[in-house]
């Protein structure tokens, strides 16, 4: 058996013809994690063991030994050079899309903006200003991780081919480029000015006393390690503790890059199905929890406030916090009455605020929110407005059941998008990136 490439050590040629196996060296391990990917290179007649087994070569077009060991080993790593291309690739054109030249002349412009005397007089101009410019700032940088990523990658996988750096090397550098340039792609399809803001997130539990509670508890500290391995801000705004254990009802505010872009993909009802712990009987029970998500907005959006509307409750908080939060009537509640933009009819807004010691202060929280959720009913009106165009799109109800978590059967599944997993005690400690992004993919506008 011989092997023909026409002298130019064309690997793909020369995997496709028949080959003298020589010499063998690789070991079992490797034979199964290559079996996949050989076959997808189209390699006939040949298994992943025969085909990785060989280091030394008879080549009859120059008569002689060849030994191919480096040429064959690069095209066989975990990575090809086509799957480098395609990183590379993937990497300029974030570039055209993100305008990274034109933002960086752009960021020059801002900033000479910011040096201009008097530039602070006006503090809230100010802080538009500086937002404008850390948000320019911010897809420069996303892009020149991306950028160092791949360089890095196309560096490993050359020193790779003279032996100066480990597989595994490849494989790691390999995997933060891909990391890098998702995590991009990802924020290029947050396009909208409201997935730039912080968000507001609301849990209220469903009918089912403590067994709902203890469900919506589980999810404020599914969203609060969410946060946290995402280095966001939460502040609780709210919080109502259950009868015997969980939440009624918790609200936080979540400030960080991008914040409502991602966690808007949360709105909705989330379903939990479990043998229940607060049943003597062991049953199979189901609770439900809704969660709702809305862009926390500052003073630089103009929002239509009707004072008229609004009337308000003092009360004593409830908690943790010293003799003055059990005294004094520190916590607010707000009633807000309006026509709904959505349904035209009469509708009241109820929103509390036990934040802070101070009355004023809970107030001033408390109308932000509200400013928050009217804001957000705005932009679902022009939501609906859009679908109806395009018509062909999925429907989105506000408050339809999206979620399931099944813990007997370890299954956690996404009814909008059908993305699953069986990883139940990771998605309960917070990792959901992979629902936001299966969401994201499936409705992008």
């Amino acid at each position: 058996m011989f092997c023909h490439f026409n002298c130019h050590f064309c690997t793909k040629n020369l995997l496709q013809k028949n080959i003298l196996l020589v010499e063998s060296r690789k070991s079992k391990d490797r034979y199964a994690q290559r079996e996949k990917q050989i076959r997808k290179l189209g390699i006939n007649g040949k298994s992943g063991r025969e085909i990785f087994d060989f280091t030394l070569f008879i080549c009859t077009c120059q008569k002689k030994v060849v030994n191919l060991q480096p040429q064959i080993i690069s095209f066989l790593l975990m990575i090809t050079i086509e799957q480098l291309k395609d990183v590379q690739q993937r990497a300029d054109k974030l570039k055209s899309y993100l305008q990274i030249d034109e933002k960086r002349i752009q960021l020059e412009e801002e900033e000479l903006h910011t040096q201009a005397p008097g530039f602070w007089d006006d503090a809230k101009a100010a802080e538009a200003q500086m937002r404008k410019v850390k948000n320019i700032k911010r897809w420069i940088e996303g892009y020149e991780g991306v950028r160092g990523a791949v360089e890095e990658l196309a560096l490993a996988y050359e020193y790779y081919r003279e032996e100066l750096v480990t597989e595994e090397e490849v494989d790691a550098a390999y995997a933060k480029a891909v990391q890098e340039v998702e995590d991009l792609e990802m924020k290029n399809m947050l396009s909208h000015e409201e997935d730039q803001m912080p968000a507001v997130l609301k849990i209220v539990s469903g009918a089912g006393g403590t067994e709902a509670q203890d469900w919506a508890e589980q999810l404020m500290r599914m969203y609060q390690r969410y946060c946290e391995k995402h280095d966001y801000k939460v502040t609780i705004a709210n919080l109502q503790e259950g009868d015997e254990a969980g939440i009624k009802t918790v609200t936080f505010n979540i400030e960080g890059d991008m914040a409502y872009g991602y966690l808007k993909s949360e709105n909705g009802v989330h379903r939990l199905v479990r043998v229940s712990p607060y049943n003597a009987q062991g049953k199979r029970m189901t609770s439900f929890a809704s969660v709702f998500v809305v862009p926390l907005i500052d003073d630089t959006i103009e929002v239509e406030v009707n004072p008229a509307g609004i009337s308000w409750d003092t009360f004593r908080s409830s908690g943790a916090g010293g003799q003055n939060v059990n005294k004094v009537e520190s916590g607010v509640r707000l009633h807000y009455k309006f026509v709904n933009p959505l349904t035209g009819q009469p509708d009241e807004i109820v929103i509390e605020n036990t934040e802070t010691r101070d009355q004023p202060k809970n107030r001033e929280n408390a109308l932000r929110h509200l400013r928050s959720q009217l804001y957000e009913l705005e932009l679902e009106k022009r939501r609906q407005a859009q679908a109806k165009v395009e018509a062909g799109k999925k429907k989105i109800e506000w408050g339809s059941q999206i979620r399931s978590y099944v813990f007997d059967d370890r299954r956690v599944k996404d009814h909008r998008t059908n993305y699953q997993t069986s990883n139940v005690n990771a998605v309960m400690d917070g990792d959901i990136d992979a629902f936001i992004k299966a969401y994201l993919m499936e409705f992008p506008e």
